[in-house]
């Protein structure tokens, strides 16, 4: 792991355990640091290394016991080696989790607009989000590095703005959140790269898998099967389809995107009771009680193990001989025994 010297400004490497360390969340900008970029004539006019020794200084100067070290991902990784980048984005959640303190530098507030502050950038990149949840400490800092407060005071303003419950900010305990929820959390954010929506996530979910750039919506396909590997949870099939175009005459069983979880935060899963979900090469097999759908013969509604926190209710397939659609939506079961079938999605 490399870290920056706070003293010197200098990259020093730790193999094994790191001391203590400082590590910036930040959005980028123009003109950022890169680790072949230390050393360089033109270092001190670039934003991005003004941006980290005015992170240093603040280190210095906002805590009581600082640490020696700081972290910055523009420079404390070479994305030149597609090895170490697939190590680092597997490993930075960890990497947060165990930093003494992470400082958030909102570049696009000031001390003017503190009221914006839910306005910044910050809050819908991908990569901000578990910078925000695994650190225990999470200090914000305004463009001038004036001290704006931590995740704990701004709680209940950063909830609103997140859907995140203040008790998960608080305690970054994310071992309650079904697998639904917390992608709901990342369904209003972005990624410059079409895969990073994927690998953003890697962590929240405490799932590893190889980066492969280049590969587009089939990271976040390949991320949903990873987690069906190690999740028995059926909210990851709680997803709305209403905003899938028309013109589409399939649509698969996993989401394409996040944002198709938008409205799933309110669904949590029921303890298990049937077969697990296997992924085979013809699809994803799973047992789900099957009900015929009254209003439209021919079609037949598949129940998942899963129910809405807000009421009753559960999540359900449906599939049609038309136009092969699994449409996801909440849907009260009635009071009567039903056939269980084994469907095969793909």
């Amino acid at each position: 792991m490399r870290l920056i010297n706070i003293e010197t400004l200098k990259l020093e490497t730790f193999i094994g355990e790191a001391p203590p360390y400082a590590i910036l969340s930040h959005t980028w900008g123009e003109g950022e640091v890169t680790l072949q970029d230390l050393g360089s004539d033109d270092l001190e006019e670039k934003p991005g290394w003004k941006k980290i020794v005015g992170f240093c200084q603040t280190v210095t100067k906002h805590l009581s016991d600082p640490p020696r070290y700081a972290w910055v991902d523009t420079c404390c990784i070479d994305k030149t080696s597609s090895a170490e980048l697939s190590e680092s984005i597997n490993a930075m959640f960890r990497w947060y989790k165990e930093s003494q303190c992470c400082f958030a530098y909102l570049q696009d507030v000031t001390s003017e607009n503190l009221e914006r502050l839910e306005q910044s950038r910050w809050f819908t990149r991908g990569w901000t989000l578990q910078e925000l949840l695994a650190p225990m400490t999470v200090d914000f800092f305004d463009q001038d590095w004036e001290f704006i407060g931590n995740k704990v005071d701004l709680g209940e303003r950063i909830s609103q703005r997140t859907n995140i419950d203040i008790e998960t900010l608080k305690t970054g305990d994310l071992s309650d959140a079904s697998v639904s929820q917390k992608m709901s959390w990342a369904s209003n954010r972005q990624t410059t790269r079409l895969e990073d929506i994927a690998y953003c996530l890697l962590g929240i979910f405490d799932i590893s898998m190889t980066m492969l750039y280049g590969e587009g919506e089939k990271a976040f396909i390949r991320l949903q099967e990873e987690i069906l590997k190690e999740y028995d949870d059926h909210t990851i099939f709680a997803w709305d389809a209403s905003s899938v175009p028309e013109s589409a005459s399939t649509i698969g069983t996993l989401a394409p995107h996040p944002s198709y979880f938008s409205k799933s935060s309110h669904f949590q899963p029921h303890p298990s009771t049937g077969d697990p979900v296997t992924i085979t090469n013809r699809g994803i097999r799973l047992g789900l009680p099957i009900i015929e759908e009254s209003k439209n013969p021919g079609q037949k509604l598949g129940l998942l193990s899963c129910f809405s926190d807000g009421g009753a209710g559960s999540a359900s397939f449906s599939s049609s001989s038309s136009r092969v659609i699994h449409a996801r939506f909440q849907f009260s079961a009635p009071d009567c025994v039903l056939d269980k079938e084994e469907w095969v999605l793909s």
